[in-house]
């Protein structure tokens, strides 16, 4: 059965540079995303648009009279217009290249139904008048899309044959668990946004609710994660460098390492500052570089070959048929 994406594969068939370059837009945007969605919380325009999908109950865009916490709200809903069009670039390009790749484009569908729930996941954050749980979910689901369009862009740069240890399944469960913990570090710190300084609106709305526990003891717990990450990141670099592992994957350690350093010097600058603005979103672009620095590290000790074409696709030399 034909359909517009095989009649648009029949006439473009992007190469596979493209098809890189794509994925890595979509993960960009999914980075640039988080980042501005923090930007609403951290400008106090939670809830600059009062009501969803709408921006008030009369308009679709921000009125003159909702100001500057209008044009922030509306602006990042926009963004996800960009963002949805990056997605669906990279699944044209994945779906037209040639050989099919379907393992791309199912990862590219992924995204795109990601971005959709988390669009109307954002919506029901407005109408809850910005719950703090469903804020966390929302960050959450954030760094869900971040995860599947980086497992895009790298798969991307590998074949489609089956993936190939480049160590012993000891060392890759180890990068297992240093990315377990990488993602409670980056829950636990929506937990503390939740029942921090921020709520999202100006700070004389006192309808906003928060989560109703210590602070100073979530901050400590999410401190507490910082250092057993860190612990991790230093034990998978010497645990890499005595086994010899690939020349990329001992890269990746090291680099998470320095990224945890300067997040978690970050992290402290603000606490004992009492969380400057500025020093947040900062915070929550190391957040998302540091989830994808521990990511990239187990997609590093593998190799995948492509796939040996069936005897009857693969061409006939020239002197066979001279």
């Amino acid at each position: 059965m034909r359909t517009p994406f095989s009649l648009l594969a029949d006439r473009w068939q992007p190469s596979a540079a493209m098809v890189r370059r794509a994925a890595f837009t979509a993960l960009v945007m999914s980075v640039v995303i988080v980042v501005t969605g923090g930007a609403v919380r951290l400008t106090a325009s939670g809830l600059g648009c009062t009501t969803w999908p709408r921006c008030t109950g009369e308009s679709l865009t921000p009125t003159p009279e909702m100001g500057f916490h209008g044009v922030v709200e509306f602006t990042n809903r926009m963004l996800t217009y960009v963002l949805s069009a990056a997605v669906g670039w990279a699944i044209l390009a994945a779906r037209c290249h040639r050989p099919r790749r379907r393992g791309l484009t199912r990862l590219g569908w992924a995204q795109f139904w990601l971005v959709m729930s988390n669009a109307v996941l954002g919506g029901i954050t407005v109408l809850t008048g910005l719950n703090p749980y469903t804020v966390a979910l929302h960050l959450i689901a954030a760094m869900a899309l971040v995860w599947v369009a980086l497992q895009m862009w790298e798969r991307a740069k590998e074949g489609d044959g089956p993936p190939q240890p480049a160590v012993a399944r000891p060392i890759v469960q180890l990068t297992y668990v240093l990315v377990t913990v990488i993602g409670l570090l980056v829950a636990a710190g929506t937990l503390v946004t939740g029942a921090g300084h921020h709520p999202g609106t100006p700070k004389d709305n006192k309808l906003v609710p928060r989560i109703p526990l210590d602070y100073d003891r979530l901050a400590q717990v999410h401190a507490d994660l910082a250092f057993v990450s860190v612990g991790l990141a230093i034990a998978v670099v010497f645990v890499f460098a005595a086994v010899k592992a690939p020349p990329a994957a001992r890269a990746r350690a090291r680099e998470l390492f320095l990224v945890l350093l300067v997040q978690g010097v970050l992290g402290f600058v603000q606490y004992f500052t009492d969380v400057p603005e500025i020093l947040v979103g900062l915070h929550m672009l190391g957040a998302t570089l540091t989830w994808i620095a521990a990511l990239r590290i187990p997609l590093a000790l593998r190799t995948r070959e492509q796939e040996a074409l069936p005897a009857q696709t693969l061409p006939v030399p020239a002197a066979a048929t001279a």
